[in-house]
């Protein structure tokens, strides 16, 4: 028998037509949006059956209908539909943000009692502060990739890696951790790496995240999560998103999905770019340690070219101060004036958009993370998500900020 279509697809190919199997049955091109917040019923008993199908966890029932948007839009089902194709996924479940995809995660693993997490860091800081604050009711305890096995206890409900890391970019073996936390089901953060350059299920994982915000979306216009996993686990969250009302909005759902088409062009692109700005960076007196897996010894277990596929669209470096520290007022002041005097790039938060934005981890990203920082995180450090300007634009402008950044 003749595999599905979609299943003998390049990643590329995918990435324009998941997600679309319905359109010539509409008898539209371009994807639909479906703003309704309410829908009509035929009938009370199919109205009921559809209601219980979709509390149970599955989609609406075929003459039921969704009868209400926060327990199914079928604009947002298109966009999941896409999503889990590209992560090899039976199904994934979008939120309106990705802390309430990671949050649903959470809930939906500590919901028969196990409320211990394990989690690996470093890790984005308001993760931390979400299983560090107690507000879901989790008791979390903070190792490295080799301490997995020996946190492990027996109401652990729930192992948490990003790989790779923000904003360090360590990579973290996701098989590892998974043969390291047995039975207990693993969430990888995915954000930096997007399917187009890791595929955490491949690798053992049982929940796969994007804050989708940022590559997926890739235009700095919508704020959405996504979770890709088994269609047991979908279930799980999709009775989560109903009861806390975590829904994404059909107009963000329309924008990634429209979105995912350009997806691996803009990540490959990012990722060459990205490249070569750490290998200049790496060479500038100005500049201390370059965080980028392409960067030598910067990735000791080799997972690039295994777990990924290339070293990604992201980079930290520490610009230094002019005493040549990479820490303390120095340090920072230095990073400061960089921030202050980048031209092409755009001081700002959040990352994956089409323009480069520079930020400030210890200022800000990180600044809301729980307990002892990490010692790598430095008052030097900026991170960068590259965007799809020239590299030599980019670089003139890198290399003018650092200099006159550390002049003040």
């Amino acid at each position: 028998m003749e595999p599905p279509l979609l299943a003998r697809m390049h990643p590329d190919s995918l990435a324009v037509h998941a997600g679309r199997d319905d359109l010539r049955r509409l008898g539209v091109h371009a994807l639909p949006i479906d703003l309704s917040t309410t829908y009509p019923f035929e009938s009370l008993d199919e109205a009921v059956g559809s209601l219980d199908a979709m509390m149970a966890g599955g989609g609406p029932a075929e003459r039921g209908g969704p009868i209400y948007s926060r327990l199914h839009s079928p604009t947002v089902a298109r966009f999941e539909d896409g999503l889990a194709a590209l992560e090899g996924a039976d199904a994934s479940v979008a939120f309106g943000s990705g802390m309430a995809a990671l949050t649903a995660v959470v809930q939906a693993a500590i919901w028969d009692g196990n409320r211990h997490v394990v989690g690996v860091k470093p890790i984005y800081g308001t993760t931390d502060r979400l299983v560090s604050s107690g507000v879901l009711g989790t008791e979390v305890a903070w190792t490295d990739q080799g301490g997995v096995a020996s946190s492990m206890r027996p109401d652990t409900g729930l192992v948490m890696i990003e790989t790779p890391v923000n904003p360090t970019l360590d990579l973290v073996d996701i098989e590892a951790v998974v043969q390291a936390a047995g039975d207990v089901p693993v969430v990888v953060d995915s954000t930096f790496a997007t399917p187009v350059l890791q595929q955490p299920l491949a690798h053992g994982a049982a929940f796969v995240m994007h804050s989708a915000t940022k590559f997926i979306g890739g235009h700095g216009d919508v704020l959405a999560g996504v979770v890709a996993c088994s269609h047991e686990l979908a279930a799980r969250l999709r009775q989560v998103r109903i009861l806390t009302g975590a829904i994404l909005h059909p107009q963000g759902a329309y924008l990634l999905h429209r979105g995912l088409a350009t997806l691996p062009l803009r990540v490959r692109r990012s990722q060459e770019t990205a490249t070569t700005l750490a290998e200049r960076l790496s060479e500038h007196p100005g500049v201390g340690a370059v965080y980028h897996p392409s960067v030598p010894g910067r990735d000791p277990q080799g997972l690039v070219g295994t777990q990924m596929s290339g070293p990604g669209p992201m980079l930290s470096f520490e610009v230094l101060g002019l005493e040549g520290e990479s820490d303390g007022d120095g340090a920072f002041a230095a990073a400061d004036g960089f921030l202050r005097s980048v031209r092409l790039a755009t001081p700002a938060v959040s990352l994956g958009s089409t323009d480069t934005l520079v930020q400030h981890p210890a200022g800000l990203t990180q600044r809301v993370a729980s307990g002892d920082a990490p010692g790598k995180i430095t008052a030097g450090l900026v991170r960068v998500s590259v965007g799809l300007e020239d590299a030599d634009d980019l670089w003139h402008d890198f290399e003018r900020a650092i200099e006159t950044g550390r002049r003040g």
